[in-house]
């Protein structure tokens, strides 16, 4: 089995890389090419900073889009997105104006809304992940606690693409499933054992 962990300069790619080690990977590439992507068994989309920065930089490597667009759709690769890279599954996101996503789960990321002054913006540190009772992510996402740090959620258009919830002065989308495509809000790179539990499902995950 081979990893295509993608390179478009917006992700903690060797944080992310150990951890997908550690979790039993052993044929990882950190790529920015299509061609390995297009040639991989499982792709990891990371990402951190704004979702248009994100955007831009994947936008910005010729082919990269496409390439990942077959594999997962004709090709029914399992892919994983991590934090921003979970958000770019969106239609489109809302952080510093209006920017298209990959649309591959309809909906939008929009700013965290401040409904309790106790509430502190960014959400970040540990806090509880909840699957659904109708999981799409087929139990790959399971209950525990995670490490988040984002001040915008997904909020997708269809609620049976919900995998997992937290609360953070109200319900976030913690996951969201869609066939062979999973994308989470926390960062299972920094979520010690319960991280890279499910980093290991992963690498075994059958959609």
């Amino acid at each position: 089995m081979t990893l295509a962990l993608v390179d478009y300069g917006a992700g903690n790619l060797h944080s992310v890389a150990n951890a997908l080690r550690a979790a039993g990977c052993e044929n990882l590439a950190i790529t920015d090419s299509p061609d390995a992507v297009r040639a991989a068994d499982r792709i990891v989309l990371p990402g951190v900073g704004s979702f248009k920065a994100c955007a831009k930089g994947l936008h910005a490597i010729p082919g990269m889009v496409e390439a990942m667009g077959e594999r997962v759709h004709q090709g029914g690769t399992p892919f994983l997105g991590i934090c921003v890279g979970m958000q770019l599954l969106a239609t489109r996101g809302l952080e510093h104006g209006v920017t298209p996503g990959l649309d591959w789960i309809a909906g939008e990321v929009r700013p965290i809304e401040r409904t309790d002054p106790a509430i502190k913006i960014p959400h970040m540190g540990w806090n509880d992940v909840a699957p659904g009772l109708h999981d799409p992510s087929g139990g790959l996402v399971e209950a525990g606690e995670a490490y988040f740090l984002h001040s915008y959620h997904f909020a997708p258009e269809d609620g049976s693409n919900v995998a997992a919830m937290t609360d953070h002065g109200g319900g976030l989308v913690a996951a969201v499933a869609k066939d062979n495509v999973v994308g989470v809000q926390f960062h299972p790179e920094k979520s010690q054992q319960f991280g890279l539990s499910l980093l290991s499902r992963f690498l075994e995950w059958k959609p």
